[in-house]
Order: structure tokens, then C-alpha cells, then sequence
């Protein structure tokens, strides 16, 4: 070919042989992208033909735009199928990426090469999965997988770079990779990928397609598109693609053969844009076949114009600065001579990451990884993310959450962080609304966390963090509108259509109203009303209320109208309390547990459903409603169920436990209620497994039961005493119950009761709690240090003055 060199050096470069240039590169490589851009200079080819999917020739303009910042990809999805994709990431030192921007920049023609997307996505067949794309299909057979795995050569799948790393003595590919490509310099531009191409040549003889089938059909279309190339610039033409690739694109073939290998192959309809990218996803340990284990490094390494090591320490150092750790400018210049003289004992051209390392945990680190541990994440990795412009073709629901996006001020991030959000700001419930409907539309930028207030209070707080894989999610997502709302409420009702389970239903309808998606909340509480009325078990109402009881909550903060809600909540609820006492007899151990957190979960459900307040009587034993009839209060009828499950000896001990503490709680039952109560359950007629299950239903777990012991000394003398009683032989039975009762108190509640116990508590005959002093509080309420909380819960809550 004809090179047009401009102002040619004194010693020009040795071009190879006759014919296009054919550069073999290392994805993400920035020693490749320097070297593409030396070879590019002193060729100025024409064309430039570039690794990827042709369907991409009509975006490759936009790489010229200012606003399109790498890493970038090329996503190609299914246009039936959204969740069927591709991606192509390309960094600023990827050589794909600095070979368009020369070829724009110098008015050479653009074209990719690789197989085109429309099979990528449709290859049915698993082995065909890409090293250099993020491609998955399904799986089944296919014509053009068996033609390819008809061809000789190994399935065990080879890296070429470690095998070359391995001939030349090294064990670290990565290492070899450097010593031989990025940190030396190169005279002869095209000398480096003549010396690749001499290599990956004796690997193809070696191993044929080294356990890269699906390579060889690849390989037949590149030389098709080269061909095409050539018959219209001639052989002013530069290919830029994969080492492993330059062998067979400079093999004699025929047209007809190659055109064999194409025959067949299954295809999709596709559509192509450009996505942001991250350095972490470049990484090989997110799953990406050509990843690299260091692109933040890589990067620096392309970027810094001269002095690596020492512009990488400084880096370092602010970054730890940044985090209040101890560095100075004496550090860094120790760093670098630690790092150039470890260079030279290792036998290195120049230090690497292996030698930055070393002198970083040495010197700046003394000795410790923690340090280490932070450069590796925020540097040598990193949560670069690019941008791409405006005009790059998206699905509309893409173009629809870009423009809440830049209403709501949520700029999409790589680093994950938290937002707090108050729902009582209108731009904070917005927010709420977008994050929650993504959730239901399956696109996870955002994710509930727990933080000053829980869910349904008018505090909300979130960890954000956007992914690649959700530009997949959005154009998957598109099927079901053009806006995140009209797409969500059809997604909401869709999923209620189909739901067959009655907590799906009422998981629903709350995420709706989390989402502020009033219109499907119709369908949803009508297919709630069709399945509460089919579901006759008492298990799965019981596990469906709760979360109903939440949603009414949101009437108020989010000004949401729950009447038809409530409606069906006190349906359901009503069901429940007819229905749970039979439910509860005779249960093994494991299906106790199970109703134990379902009767949990009722009781608080029934407390937001009803006014406690009117509902509630003063402490002490009150006057039952013994039919728990439906003319009663809901809390009238919930106690008369609670009073039901106490008195019933064929209700497992854990639940009769569990039921006492709740109405002591609730003070619809005295201590000296609850004390007889204990002591029946404990009595020497008891089994002690079923003794032991009743403690654990009592005082079990982070209930607040180890400080009911605490204050009430006849109760702990209770179970003091029936512990005393136990056989040896039983004891070892109940052990384990015991342990999982106790385990669950804060340590300072259990060292108390074992002051207590060591001390001797009163029992069933002596003096009562309020006689005994007790280490730690007082004989009664300080009413004056009390008050002197009130302004502070006052700041807390934002509330008026506290009454």
C-alpha cells in the first residue's frame, strides 16, 4: 500500500509486506492504542476497519462528539427479545477506540468488521460465547457451531498471552504483557505488530483455533469485509482487530469457502446504540472474557504524557490524603526509589503495577494492605464512567428516565452511594416514586436500605449505583411503555394478572403504592379480592396482612387514597381472627415456628389497622369478648384470639407463649395474670421440651422478654426454679431451646440476670418487682431527667413541642 508519511523521519520505518496493514492489537492495551496510533500516522490508510459489528458503521460518527467521554460500549440487542444483548466496551486506551478517533479525526472512511450482530445475538449455541463480548444466548444447536466444532484444533480454550508469557520463562501473563508492550518504547511503529503477528502465528499452527470455534466464522467475515475494502480503496487500507485474529485474515482463502462458513447462521433483528461504560466493568473479575485486571492503571499509563511512576504516586497520595491518612511529599519520593530499584533487582524495563504495589504498602502503607486495599479500588480499578450524547439512538423509556433523571437531580453514578429522602419534599417523594418503579420494571439502579426511618414512614433511604447491564434492563423493560410510569402500571398489572399466591398480591399492591401508581392499583386490588376470597388457608392471610396494614400507612405521606385497600385489609383480617385459633392446633416444632412469625406479623398489622388508642383499655385483665364476634372492635376481637390460643392445650407452647406475651405487652393482661400463666406452663406436669418452647415464645429472641426479667423478679424466679427441676436427662433435651432463648438478649441484659440469678430472685411467694431493687434503675420514673429528652426528640422528629 502507499503511505503518505507527511514530514518523513531520517530513517523511515520498516513497513511490512505488500497489502493492507493489518494491526493485531490487545483489547484495552494501552501499549497497543500508542503503537496503533504511531502505525496510523505513518501509514494514513484510507479505510480503517475495526473489530466489531458492522450494524454499528451508521453510530460511528458519534465517537466524534465532544460529549462522548470512554469507556463507552456498543450495545446490540434483540429488537423482539430486549434481554438478548451485546455489548463491545471500548476504553480511551483501547485500540479500537483510539483507531476510530484517528480515522475521524483524519476524514479516513470507518467500518466494522467482526460478525455481525444480528448472529451474535442468534447463536443458539453455548461454546460460541465470545472471549471480547459480553454476548449470552440459549442454548440448543445450531449449523454453523457444528461446522466451526467440526474444524481441528483442541476444545480445551487457550489464552494466548499466557502461553506466550509461559515460553518466555514468566508465570504472571499480565507481567509478561507489560515488560514486552507497555513499558517499552518502539522506533519502528510497525515493528511490535510484526513480532505479534510472527507469534500468534505459531500459536494458530499449535492449536488451531485454540477452543475458539465460533472464531473460524468470525475470522471467514472479516475477510469477506476486507475484501470489499480493498476493492474499493485498493490496499490504502488498516485493520485493527485481535492478535489471535491476524493469521487467518492474512491466510490465502477463498470467496467461496468463506461464504460456506457463513451459510445458515440464525439471525435476529437488532438494533444498535452507545452506552456508558465503567473501568470496573472493563475488569476481568466482573466476568469479562477480555477483561484486564488493572484499568484504572492502564489508563494512567495512556494518559500520562511522560514520568508514570512518579504522576502515580502522586495520585496515590491524594487519594489518600483524601481520606485522612498520614502521606507527604517525602513519601512519594521514597515510593518512586523504592519502586524504580525494585524495577531493576526484578530484572524490568521500567517499574510496573507489580513494583507500584510493593513500594506503596511498603512505604506509604507501612507495611499493611488497608491502605493498599483503598488504591486498588479507587485507582487500579476505578468507577470511571463515560457519557455519550444526546442524539445516540434509545429506546423511548431510556429517553424518558434521562429526563427524570435530569429533573430529579439523580445523576446515574458508578460509585455506589446512599440517599436519604424525606417524602414530605415534593422533589425527595419524586425521587421515591422513580426509584421504586424502576424496582417494579426490573431495572436495580436503587436499593432500600435501612436508615433513620423505616419503609412507609417519611424517611426513605437508598443505595444507588448504576451498572451497564441497566442500559439492557431499560431497552428490556421498553416492552411495556414509553414512560417509567405508563410502563410500570402495566407491568403492575400484568403481574397481577398473573400472580397466584395471595402475599404476591398484597406485595404488590404496596409496591404500587410505594411507586405512587394509582392507576393499576384497580386490577391489583381486584385480583386481591378474587384470591383472599379463593384462599381459605390461614397461613397465607396471615403472611398477606401485613403488608397491606403497611400500605395504609402511605394514605397519609404520600397522599395516596387506600379506602378500597382498607376494605380488603379488614377483610382479611377479620378471616384471620375466625380462622387462626383452629389453624394453630397441633403443629410440629418446625410449622410452630412458622405461625410464631406469622402471629407476629398479624399483630402488628392489626395495630395499624385499628385506632389503638380508643381500642385499647386501661392495663389489666378487661372483659373479654369470649366469641370474638365481628360486631367487636378489630383489637377486641384480635385479643379475644390471643386469649383463645393461651387457653388451649393443643396449641403448641411456643404460640401459647408467644400469644401471652403479646397481650401482656398490649396490657390486656396482668403481671399476676401472666405469672399464673408461667407457672402453669412450667409446672412439673409439663414436658420440658414444651416448657422450654413456651420461655422461648415468652422472653425468646430481641423481643424485649430479657428485660421483662429483669424487671419482674417473680418471672425470672419462675423460670429460675423450673430450670432447678429439670432432669438431668432433660435438661440435655431443652438445651438447645434454652440457648437460642437467651443468645438473642443484648450482652448487658445477660450479665444483669446472671446478677440476679447469682443473688437470688424472689419467687413465686416473695416480694414483688417494685420491692426489689434492682441494679441499674431506680424505685420509680426520675420524671426531671425524662423531660429533658423532649427537646431532642423534638430536633429528631420535627415535630411541635412534645405535651
Amino acid at each position: 500500500m502507499t503511505r503518505r508519511t507527511g514530514g518523513a523521519p531520517a530513517a523511515p520505518p520498516t513497513a511490512p509486506a505488500a497489502g493492507p496493514l493489518v494491526l493485531g492489537v490487545r483489547h484495552h492495551g494501552p501499549g497497543s492504542a500508542r503503537a496503533v496510533l504511531a502505525a496510523l500516522d505513518a501509514g494514513r490508510p484510507k479505510a480503517v476497519l475495526v473489530e466489531g459489528p458492522p450494524e454499528a458503521d451508521a453510530l460511528v460518527a458519534l465517537a466524534a462528539d465532544e460529549t462522548m467521554r470512554p469507556p463507552v460500549a456498543l450495545l446490540a440487542h434483540a429488537v423482539d427479545d430486549p434481554g438478548r444483548a451485546a455489548f463491545w466496551p471500548m476504553a480511551e486506551f483501547s485500540p479500537e477506540w483510539a483507531a476510530i478517533r484517528w480515522a475521524l479525526a483524519h476524514g479516513a472512511e470507518v467500518r466494522f468488521v467482526d460478525l455481525p450482530a444480528a448472529h451474535t445475538l442468534a447463536a443458539a449455541d453455548p461454546t460460541w460465547d465470545d472471549s471480547e463480548e459480553y454476548a449470552p444466548g440459549p442454548d440448543g444447536p445450531d449449523e454453523a457451531g457444528a461446522a466451526a466444532r467440526a474444524a481441528p484444533g483442541p476444545r480445551l480454550r487457550v489464552d494466548p498471552l499466557a502461553e506466550l508469557a509461559r515460553t518466555a520463562g514468566y508465570d504472571d501473563p499480565e507481567r509478561w504483557w507489560e515488560d514486552a508492550v507497555e513499558l517499552r518504547g518502539a522506533t519502528d511503529p510497525f515493528a511490535p505488530f510484526e513480532a505479534l503477528a510472527e507469534a500468534m502465528g505459531a500459536l494458530r499452527e499449535a492449536y488451531g483455533h485454540g477452543g475458539h470455534p465460533r472464531d473460524l466464522v468470525r475470522e471467514a467475515h472479516m475477510r469477506i469485509r476486507l475484501r470489499a475494502a480493498q476493492k474499493e480503496f485498493g490496499d490504502d487500507v488498516a485493520v485493527v482487530c485481535g492478535a489471535w485474529h491476524v493469521p487467518a485474515l492474512r491466510r490465502r482463502t477463498t470467496v467461496t469457502a468463506d461464504r460456506a462458513l457463513l451459510k445458515g447462521l440464525p439471525k435476529v433483528k437488532t438494533e444498535l446504540t452507545w452506552v456508558p461504560w465503567t473501568h470496573r466493568r472493563l475488569a476481568r473479575r466482573s466476568g469479562y472474557g477480555a477483561g484486564i485486571d488493572a484499568p484504572g492503571w492502564y489508563a494512567h499509563l495512556f494518559t500520562a504524557p511522560d514520568r508514570p511512576v512518579e504522576r502515580w504516586m502522586t495520585k496515590v497520595a491524594g487519594l489518600l490524603r483524601a481520606e485522612d491518612l498520614p502521606v507527604s511529599s517525602a513519601h512519594v519520593i521514597e515510593a518512586v526509589r523504592l519502586a524504580d530499584t525494585l524495577a531493576v533487582l526484578r530484572g524490568r524495563p521500567h517499574p510496573g503495577l507489580g513494583e507500584t504495589t510493593d513500594a506503596i504498602r511498603a512505604v506509604m502503607g507501612d507495611g499493611s494492605d488497608t491502605a493498599l486495599d483503598l488504591v486498588r479500588d479507587r485507582l487500579v480499578v476505578g468507577d470511571v464512567l463515560g457519557t455519550v450524547p444526546a442524539g445516540a439512538p434509545a429506546v423511548p423509556l431510556q429517553r424518558d428516565l434521562e429526563r427524570l433523571q435530569r429533573t430529579l437531580r439523580l445523576k446515574p453514578e458508578a460509585q455506589e452511594r446512599e440517599l436519604d429522602l424525606d417524602l414530605r419534599k415534593e422533589t425527595d417523594a419524586a425521587r421515591s416514586r422513580l426509584l421504586h418503579r424502576l424496582r417494579l420494571l426490573g431495572v436495580d439502579w436503587g436499593s432500600p436500605v435501612a436508615g433513620r426511618g423505616s419503609t412507609g414512614t417519611f424517611r426513605e433511604s437508598w443505595r444507588l449505583r448504576w451498572e451497564p447491564e441497566l442500559h439492557v434492563q431499560v431497552a428490556e423493560a421498553g416492552v411495556w411503555g414509553t414512560t417509567v410510569e405508563s410502563a410500570a402500571t402495566a407491568r403492575a398489572e400484568a403481574r397481577a394478572a398473573a400472580a397466584r399466591e395471595l402475599a404476591a398480591i398484597t406485595a404488590l399492591a404496596e409496591h404500587c403504592l410505594l411507586a405512587g401508581l394509582t392507576d393499576a392499583l384497580p386490577a391489583v386490588l381486584h385480583a386481591l379480592a378474587d384470591r383472599a376470597a379463593l384462599d381459605a388457608d390461614v397461613a397465607h392471610l396471615a403472611q398477606a396482612l401485613p403488608a397491606l396494614a403497611r400500605s395504609l400507612r402511605y394514605g397519609d405521606v404520600r397522599a395516596t387514597d387506600t379506602t378500597a385497600l382498607g376494605e380488603v385489609a379488614a377483610g382479611l383480617a377479620a378471616r384471620i381472627c375466625v380462622g387462626l385459633p383452629p389453624a394453630c392446633a397441633a403443629l410440629d416444632a418446625d410449622a410452630a415456628a412458622d405461625m410464631r412469625e406469622r402471629l407476629d406479623g398479624v399483630h402488628t398489622a392489626i395495630a395499624l389497622l385499628t385506632d389503638r388508642a380508643a381500642d385499647r383499655p386501661a392495663p389489666g385483665p378487661a372483659a373479654p369478648d369470649p366469641t370474638g364476634s365481628t360486631d367487636a372492635p378489630l383489637a377486641e376481637r384480635w385479643a379475644a384470639v390471643l386469649r383463645k390460643l393461651v387457653g388451649r392445650d393443643r396449641v403448641p407452647g411456643l404460640l401459647r407463649g408467644r400469644a401471652t406475651r403479646l397481650l401482656l405487652d398490649e396490657g390486656r393482661l396482668a403481671v399476676e395474670e401472666a405469672a399464673r400463666l408461667m407457672g402453669l406452663a412450667l409446672s412439673r406436669a409439663t414436658a420440658p421440651a414444651e416448657a422450654a418452647a413456651w420461655i422461648e415464645g415468652f422472653v425468646g429472641g430481641t423481643s424485649g422478654g430479657g428485660l421483662l426479667l429483669v424487671h419482674d423478679e417473680r418471672l425470672l424466679g419462675l423460670v429460675d426454679d423450673w430450670l432447678g427441676g429439670v432432669s438431668a436427662e432433660a435438661f440435655t433435651d431443652v438445651l438447645p431451646l434454652l440457648r437460642r432463648t437467651f443468645a438473642g438478649y443484648e450482652p448487658g441484659v445477660r450479665r444483669t440476670l446472671g446478677e440476679l440469678v447469682a443473688r437470688g430472685p424472689a419467687g413465686p411467694g416473695g416480694p414483688t418487682a417494685a420491692a426489689v431493687a434492682v441494679p441499674g434503675f431506680g424505685p420509680a420514673p426520675d420524671e426531671r431527667r425524662a423531660d429533658a429528652v423532649l427537646p431532642l426528640l423534638q430536633l429528631i422528629l420535627g415535630t411541635e413541642a412534645v405535651a
